[in-house]
């Protein structure tokens, strides 16, 4: 199997690089992460975040949902009727099995659907690439805010980083660890010389 891209200082990842198998490692990876702080107080607020930490799993599910389905549908100008919740009463670990089966489906999508497809997003009509660049930085981001809520030190991979600032983010700074620099793009942290971002948002535009 090839590689994915090591840095993100060169052109976007072609239709071949492996994005199922990022996106599955890099949720395996978060939803460990997470599967330890199950026992915490998931109502405390996630890292500057409007929502708490539990409401931070909706959300994810939500957006990993809707990237799936953006995918099967493929509409050129909106977004798609259906939307994902997680059970509200049920305990931590069955919303981490349901985050889980959310980037199963976003996987088997992005694993099904035609190079050339194109599906609306409001950040740039994408591909399958483009998506499945969506679904690691939302896992990586909210696994950041919610590990942080509970004092875990915590950066995303930098392997999917480099695919996914490669892919969503072609002006990213390059003279930082792709983790570093996707947190910062993505408005979580500051880089020397360049304060936090209080604005942001990716290009999915495929190039």
């Amino acid at each position: 199997m090839t590689t994915a891209p090591t840095a993100h200082s060169g052109p976007a990842p072609a239709p071949t690089t492996p994005w199922t198998g990022l996106l599955r490692a890099t949720a395996d990876e978060c939803l460990d992460l997470l599967s330890g702080a199950a026992g915490s107080d998931w109502t405390r607020p996630a890292h500057d975040l409007d929502w708490t930490c539990r409401e931070t799993l909706d959300h994810l599910a939500l957006g990993l949902i809707g990237y799936a389905g953006l995918l099967i549908a493929r509409p050129s100008d909106r977004y798609i009727a259906l939307f994902a919740s997680l059970d509200a009463g049920a305990p931590i670990p069955a919303c981490l099995e349901g985050i889980g089966i959310a980037t199963s489906l976003l996987t088997s999508a992005v694993r099904e659907t035609p190079a050339d497809a194109r599906a609306w997003h409001p950040w740039g009509h994408s591909d399958r690439t483009g998506f499945a660049a969506m679904g690691i930085t939302e896992l990586v981001c909210h696994t950041y805010d919610i590990a942080h809520a509970f004092g875990v030190r915590w950066t995303p991979p930098d392997e999917a980083s480099a695919a996914v600032l490669d892919r969503l983010f072609p002006d990213a700074p390059t003279a930082h660890a792709p983790s570093d620099a996707l947190l910062w793009c993505t408005g979580r942290v500051p880089l020397p010389g360049r304060p936090r971002q209080a604005n942001w948002q990716w290009n999915g535009t495929v190039r």
